[in-house]
């Protein structure tokens, strides 16, 4: 049997940026993708959003993929708000998401950064914040995403 220990670091904003999570529908859309991720076997360790953004923080499992594992959830999630008229408009998750890995040591301090969304953001806002994560981890989006995944090993 494998024994992982893989935490990743999930953002994503909703389409076009719209200010779409309302107070109302924040804690309905919270509760829904922990209980639609239990049943898909997706451990959330914590999970918040502001009008705009989502961010996760998830222990993949030994057959998760990065990429399976956020379209499970802002496919899933974005059609229950839909097929549940929550909002009078279409909801939509942008395509794009930053996915980055937490070492263990790290844990503790971004669950506190999840959780603390709502005051960070009274500071700054989300495109501050992304383009800083894309900073602080070398993300070029000018960059041929080829060879941003090219390694010399040897």
């Amino acid at each position: 049997m494998p024994y992982t220990s893989v935490y990743i670091h999930f953002i994503w904003a909703t389409k076009n940026r719209a200010p779409l999570i309302s107070k109302e529908l924040k804690p309905l859309l919270i509760n829904h993708i922990k209980e639609n991720s239990i049943k898909k076997g997706i451990f959330i360790s914590s999970l918040n959003c502001v009008d705009d953004h989502i961010h996760l923080l998830v222990s993949l499992g030994t057959e998760q993929t990065i990429a399976k594992t956020a379209m499970l959830i802002k496919g899933e999630s974005s059609y229950w708000v839909n097929k549940q008229k929550l909002i009078p408009t279409k909801f939509e998750w942008q395509d794009d998401y930053i996915a980055l890995s937490v070492s263990y040591s790290a844990i503790d301090k971004v669950k506190d950064y999840i959780k603390y969304q709502e005051i960070h953001h009274k500071k700054t806002n989300f495109n501050e914040e992304y383009q800083e994560f894309l900073k602080l981890n070398n993300i070029d989006l000018n960059q041929n995403v080829q060879n941003t995944q090219q390694t010399n090993c040897q």
